[in-house]
């Protein structure tokens, strides 16, 4: 018999100034610690937006914006 697919977690709301860069945002939900390990796991593509593997570090985010590492799932909301 087939496993029922995962359930994902609820995303968290992540109040932020917009225009925020990935990179920045990342921190900001202490995914990483640093910029450079910010860059390393984008450039791994291990980060989506969206939906889709994001693999620039400096995207604009806007309102609304879901970003998804490891387990956690945070959307975008202006401060």
């Amino acid at each position: 018999m087939a496993k029922p697919p995962a359930r994902r977690a609820e995303p968290i709301p992540l109040p932020v100034r917009l225009p925020i860069r990935l990179d920045q945002a990342l921190q900001r939900m202490d995914a990483v610690a640093t910029g450079g390990h910010a860059k390393l796991r984008v450039q791994e593509g291990e980060v989506r937006v969206n939906g889709a593997v994001e693999t620039r570090r400096g995207r604009k985010l806007a309102a609304g914006d879901l970003i998804e590492v490891d387990d956690q799932r945070a959307v975008l909301t202006e401060e």
